[in-house]
């Protein structure tokens, strides 16, 4: 932390003196000098999309990206965090790291079957929200902020984490002569067999809704949240909205594929021989294409995956701008933090794969942006950082007691200044002893059998010359460092549920949240 005052104390003097006279030359913020300014309870609104990688206007990933709610909301004021990753490669230790504010390694929640709750530090240690609701924010929720899980007694979808839980309305039931689905072998409702139609996972579909925007559950959701907003609060609250989409299946309405012309889609680049310079320690190939990918590319639908991806991403940014503009015409628009965040990257070929649950930067990096109330301009900063930073960061921004246990640091620093000195690499976990680490130009990777990635990003932004195979001292100084940083201590990994639980369970677990004494809670 540096010697100015924290930006929380910067924002409620801006509240009342106003933005403009707190800009020094070049467009950097002047903290402002005062001895004891007024500090005001900030709300929080906590916007996660799911599933949502680099493919929105501020962040660059597509230049077709149509994301204008998103857009607005970086250019008239956020924090641009550029090189920002994920705690783990896919949703479940992605969240549980986040909102525990330990990492995998730390916790043993490795896998989306890993349950956040049979931690011994989860057990003793409150959750994000529940430490709001413990320092006297009221805490609310609907959609999708934790990982689900199956118990014996029903759904965990996190509802104990808050003191408002709301399981949400609508739906996207796909028309199904428009739908293309490779587990289901249909190409626009049509059948068309194929080799590659198995895999686990979400199906790989896309198609048009039979629900108009209004009627959907993502859209509902956002609804839900703006009305809460409009209605009011007796306190300061911890708003958390969870957007669905682009998680698979694509399934939007289609105004939004209408949004994307075919003939002029640009298509992501990969490149066939990839993956042949990632080799194990016996010299045998690493990886090798997806069935994802083979379908995509052997039926030529690499451009309609393409489109109905930017199309649910555009749902999704839709979504979110009925929840921003609530907030514009709410008082609560100058004392409430806005953090919009999506859970990991996903891959669109690159790599020759589609999904997630990689440690290449496509499956790491994420978007991630904070507006501090009264903010107006952008700032953007290349520095590297972490969703499990973001626990440290709120508590701090909202003047809440700290936590030393946390794994992740506060952002104020970078947010008082983004160029700032900076010299912490973000630490994404796959597995027991399988992580990659980067840093501003260098991007290195180990797994658990010894294969090692070295990528210098700076020249290589797609991570397709893997330097293993070519070091020079420079590149052995960058694997030493980076490799310095994967942990040491690894927690063995949590119990999985049985499948079963999850097939047979109805309802929600209510003996969960009767268990979590707020108290007692660290």
């Amino acid at each position: 932390m540096n010697s100015c005052p924290p930006l929380r104390l910067w924002f409620c003097l801006i509240l009342s003196a106003g933005f403009s006279a707190c800009i020094q030359p070049g467009g950097q913020p002047a903290v402002p000098k005062v001895a004891s300014p007024p500090v005001e309870s900030m709300n929080v609104l906590f916007i996660s999309i799911d599933d949502l990688n680099d493919w929105i206007g501020p962040f660059g990933g597509h230049p077709q990206a149509t994301t204008p709610h998103m857009d607005r909301f970086a250019e008239q004021g956020a924090f641009v965090f550029q090189n920002a990753h994920c705690a783990g490669p896919v949703c479940g230790p992605s969240r549980s790291a986040l909102l525990s504010g330990f990492m995998p390694n730390r916790t043993g929640a490795y896998g989306n079957a890993h349950q956040m709750l049979y931690s011994d530090l989860v057990q003793t240690h409150a959750t994000l929200p529940e430490y709001f609701a413990k320092h006297g924010y009221h805490t609310l929720s609907r959609g999708k902020i934790f990982h689900a899980h199956g118990t014996e007694n029903g759904f965990d979808r996190g509802q104990w984490a808050f003191e408002d839980w709301s399981e949400g309305t609508g739906s996207n039931r796909v028309i199904r002569n428009r739908l293309t689905s490779r587990r289901d072998q249909l190409i626009n409702g049509e059948e068309q067999p194929s080799p590659y139609s198995r895999g686990a996972g979400s199906p790989f579909a896309w198609g048009p809704t039979q629900q108009n925007t209004a009627e959907t559950r993502d859209y509902q959701a956002a609804q839900w949240a703006a009305d809460q907003i409009q209605d009011g609060f007796n306190k300061p609250f911890f708003l958390a909205l969870g957007i669905s989409k682009p998680h698979l299946t694509w399934f939007v309405p289609q105004e939004f594929f209408d949004r994307f012309d075919l003939e002029t889609l640009e298509e992501p680049p990969y490149r066939l021989d990839d993956l042949d310079d990632i080799t194990t320690p016996d010299g045998e190939m690493k990886f090798e294409p997806s069935n994802d990918f083979l379908w995509t590319t052997t039926e030529n639908l690499y451009r309609e995956a393409t489109r109905a991806y930017l199309a649910a991403s555009s749902y999704a940014d839709t979504c979110v701008g009925v929840v921003l503009n609530a907030l514009e015409q709410s008082p609560y628009a100058d004392n409430t933090i806005v953090v919009i965040w999506g859970d990991h990257g996903w891959h669109l070929g690159e790599k020759l794969r589609y999904r997630k649950a990689a440690l290449w930067v496509e499956s790491t990096r994420l978007p991630l942006m904070i507006r501090l109330p009264g903010q107006t301009e952008r700032q953007d900063t290349v520095r590297p950082v972490n969703l499990v930073d973001l626990f440290p960061t709120l508590i701090e921004l909202c003047g809440l007691p700290e936590k030393p246990e946390l794994d992740g640091r506060s952002l104020v620093p970078l947010m008082d200044n983004p160029q700032r000195a900076w010299p912490y690499p973000a630490i994404t976990i796959r597995g027991v002893d399988s992580a990659s680490v980067r840093d501003e130009i260098w991007s290195y990777i180990r797994y658990e059998d010894g294969t090692e990635e070295l990528y210098h990003r700076a020249d290589d932004p797609h991570e397709w010359t893997n330097l293993m195979h070519r070091m020079t001292p420079e590149a052995e100084a960058a694997r030493s460092r980076l490799a310095s940083h994967i942990p040491t201590e690894w927690a063995e990994p949590l119990p999985t549920y049985p499948s079963e639980w999850k097939n047979r369970s109805r309802g929600y677990d209510e003996t969960l949240k009767a268990s979590r004494d707020l108290k007692a809670l660290k």
